[in-house]
C-alpha cells in the first residue's frame, strides 16, 4: 500500500496550492480520506476529512472556507485546494487513509493507520 502526495512548494500570502496524492495498492473507495499538516514543534492535526462517497467532507475551523478536499475514486487521487494561505499554514501536510464503514469522513485521527510521505507547504508574509 503506498500514498504518493505531491504539490507542495512556496507560496506568498493570500496565495493557492493545490495537493494531490494517488493511492496505491487498497481499495481506494472503501477508505476515507484525510489530509493532516504537521508544523515545526506542533503536533500533527487533521485538517481535511472526505467520506468515501465524495460528498461528506469535515475541515475544522481553521481552514474552513479556504480549503476543499476532493476525491477521484476512478483515479485513486485525493486532492486538497487551498487558497487564501496564511502564514500560520506553513507545514509538512501528509495525506492519510482510513478504512471506512459509513459516508461519514473519519474523524478520529487514530484510524488514520495509512499515511503518506509528507509534502512542504511554505507560505511567506
Amino acid at each position: 500500500v503506498q500514498l504518493q502526495a505531491s504539490g507542495g512548494g512556496l507560496v506568498q500570502t493570500g496565495g493557492s496550492l493545490g495537493l494531490s496524492c494517488a493511492a496505491s495498492g487498497l481499495t481506494f473507495s472503501n477508505y476515507g480520506l484525510g489530509w493532516f499538516r504537521q508544523a515545526p514543534g506542533k503536533e500533527r492535526i487533521l485538517v481535511a476529512a472526505i467520506g468515501w462517497g465524495g460528498v461528506n467532507t469535515y475541515y475544522p475551523d481553521s481552514v474552513k472556507g479556504r480549503f476543499t478536499i476532493s476525491r477521484d475514486n476512478a483515479k485513486n487521487t485525493v486532492y486538497l485546494q487551498m487558497n487564501s494561505l496564511k502564514p500560520e499554514d506553513t507545514a509538512v501536510y501528509y495525506c492519510a487513509a482510513a478504512r471506512a464503514y459509513s459516508i461519514v469522513p473519519v474523524l478520529d485521527e487514530a484510524r488514520y493507520d495509512l499515511l503518506g510521505q509528507g509534502t512542504q507547504v511554505t507560505v511567506s508574509s
